[in-house]
């Protein structure tokens, strides 16, 4: 770690702290959307179902893949920044590699069953088992939003770190 200059350092200081902001204002549109957005479409399926229709609910698909996008190409540029600082960055990746799989567990289970709801909502026909897939995925998701809230805590000790570094 001899080889870390100031502006290393200020730099790394900086894009931890955007990524960890952003992580945490991510958390709070979970938050949000968990306790007061989904507990409104869950009740009575497959009736308020139309609130997960794009243009006829709060279509919040493109807010996610926008808000995701960001914070992760953010979580990518703290890492480069992190990288020679060897306490730090490997935390960083571990932190990393659990947000990632989350991130895919997201893509492979709660989006494809957002996306088969929606059909649900147009197609009312096409309800199977309505009420148990909507209480695994309503359980699952207070733990997905529980994992993203530790990851986002567990930056906060790597920004203490790097700021008592400096001394």
């Amino acid at each position: 770690m001899e080889n870390i200059t100031a502006s290393y350092l200020i730099r790394a200081e900086i894009w931890l702290c955007i990524t960890t902001l952003i992580y945490f204002l991510m958390n709070g549109a979970q938050i949000f959307e968990t306790l007061v957005f989904v507990p409104k479409w869950t009740t009575s399926p497959p009736d308020n179902f139309h609130l997960l229709l794009d243009g006829k609910g709060a279509s919040l698909k493109n807010f996610w893949i926008i808000f995701h996008s960001i914070h992760e190409i953010t979580f990518v540029v703290a890492i480069v920044f992190c990288w020679k600082i060897d306490p730090v960055r490997n935390w960083l990746l571990i932190l990393f590699v659990i947000h990632f799989a989350v991130r895919v567990w997201t893509l492979s289970f709660f989006a494809p069953n957002i996306i088969d709801f929606q059909k649900v909502a147009e197609t009312p026909s096409l309800a199977i088992d309505l009420v148990n897939r909507i209480s695994l995925w309503q359980k699952l998701n207070y733990v997905r939003v529980v994992i993203f809230i530790a990851v986002s805590v567990g930056l906060i000790p790597l920004c203490i770190k790097l700021f008592s570094l400096r001394q």
